[in-house]
């Protein structure tokens, strides 16, 4: 028993420390951390040499890693700001997961997928990710453009839409029914948990936390810690009532953390629980995670079903820049600049990664296509940042970077 609990403290030892240093490594050449604690897993795990490996406790710190990352994730978004950002913002989030969308579910239709796998590759191909857009912007030094306000807004806008779908066909594969009757079924639970969310988090929830804080300071119990604590309790709660209607308890946790941002704290509570939110999700338990989804992964694919690989991968990347640039056509935004927009759109992250792995341990998806859409997630945020330095230096070459005439974007990146 001893023995054991030793060989699972230096397996999770071994996990955190090749997380720690391969992230390290891909942040040096401009990559998230993520990438780097996936190879890391790869080059480490069961597909090559097998030095660390899966085990019940670390199971369920990845499990936990992936709802404090989705706490944090909500934490993100403003929602009052989703309603300003213009209607740039919405048309690239609209066309960056419709068309990917369809074309995912198109390309599982095409090779004898069933509709429940079909609809996570769709999903999987119209996920989008924030940091990796916030990061090269940052590094590019752009935030003060319009294509980075534009491009900011929409993997906004495109990370709750995904959630809300997600929500829905996670809901569908429970009722494992393609009826209309539970298709609206799905939908109508779906939707009465985020509008009841959506009514305590804006109504009740500020209110319940100004009477908390004020007992609190009455009885002299006011301090940091104590407010974490509470907003765990909360995030636990929206995780709760979302397993009752069916839906992931991740659901819970992202709208925790949107209503967590519009609980109009004090600002010193408020910075302290989002920094311990993100030191806990991004310094221990999400490295856990990223590590741990590499022991599934499968580097048969590129021999046994590179073909496919190749062809999601192609759609996947052809998918979600044609459908951001051609929902940009209308705007007031150049051609060129929504080609750009598309570029930073492309890459998936932490989002798809987290969906795919929750289909796999569903069911729903077996080894080999959970190995394609992850390694699709890898390929397409690599790309990330070479297509998008290359396409802002074409916006400068022909005067098409446009700046914006304030800084509240910088102010809001900063945040994110």
């Amino acid at each position: 028993m001893v023995e054991a609990a030793g060989i699972d403290i230096l397996n999770l030892l071994l996990v955190l420390i090749l997380a720690w240093i391969f992230g390290l490594l891909v942040e040096r050449v401009g990559y998230p951390a993520l990438m780097g604690e996936l190879l890391a897993g790869i080059i480490f795990g069961p597909a090559v040499v097998g030095l660390v490996h899966s085990t019940e406790g670390l199971e369920t710190f990845a499990e936990l890693g992936v709802f404090l990352l989705m706490i944090y994730v909500g934490m993100e978004v403003d929602l009052h700001n989703l309603f300003e950002l213009g209607p740039q913002a919405l048309m690239v989030a609209f066309g960056g997961f419709i068309v990917p969308f369809g074309l995912g579910y198109g390309v599982g239709h095409f090779i004898g997928a069933t509709v429940g796998q079909s609809l996570f590759i769709g999903i999987a191909m119209a996920a989008t990710s924030l940091a990796t857009k916030s990061r090269i912007l940052v590094d590019l030094d752009i935030l003060d453009t319009r294509i980075a306000g534009v491009l900011l807004g929409g993997a906004l806008l495109s990370d709750v839409g995904v959630m809300v779908v997600f929500a829905g066909i996670m809901g569908f594969i429970e009722t494992g029914e393609v009826t209309a009757v539970g298709l609206s079924l799905v939908a109508g639970k779906a939707l009465l948990f985020f509008a009841a969310a959506l009514l305590v988090g804006e109504k009740v929830l500020p209110h319940l936390w100004e009477q908390l804080e004020a007992w609190m300071e009455r009885h002299q119990f006011v301090d940091k810690t104590s407010a974490f604590t509470v907003a765990l309790v909360v995030a636990l709660i929206f995780a709760f009532f979302a397993a009752l209607v069916d839906l992931h308890m991740i659901i819970g946790g992202f709208i925790a953390g949107l209503f967590l941002r519009q609980a109009q704290l004090e600002p010193d509570i408020y910075e302290h629980m989002y920094s311990v939110m993100y030191d806990l999700a991004m310094g221990f338990f999400a490295p856990i995670f990223f590590v741990s989804v590499a022991f599934d992964l499968t580097l048969a694919v590129f021999t046994q079903d590179l073909g496919l690989l190749v062809l999601i991968l192609v759609v996947a990347f052809v998918g979600k820049i044609v459908g951001s640039w051609l929902f940009t056509l209308p705007t007031k935004l150049s051609p060129r600049e929504g080609l750009v927009i598309g570029f930073g759109m492309n890459g998936r992250g932490t989002v798809e990664i987290i969906i795919v792995s929750i289909a796999l341990s569903a069911g729903v998806i077996g080894q080999e296509l959970f190995s394609i859409l992850v390694f699709t997630a890898i390929f397409t945020t690599a790309l990330v940042p070479p297509t998008v330095k290359w396409g802002v230096d074409w916006l400068e070459q022909t005067g098409d970077l446009i700046f914006t005439e304030n800084s509240e974007l910088e102010a809001d990146s900063e945040n994110i």
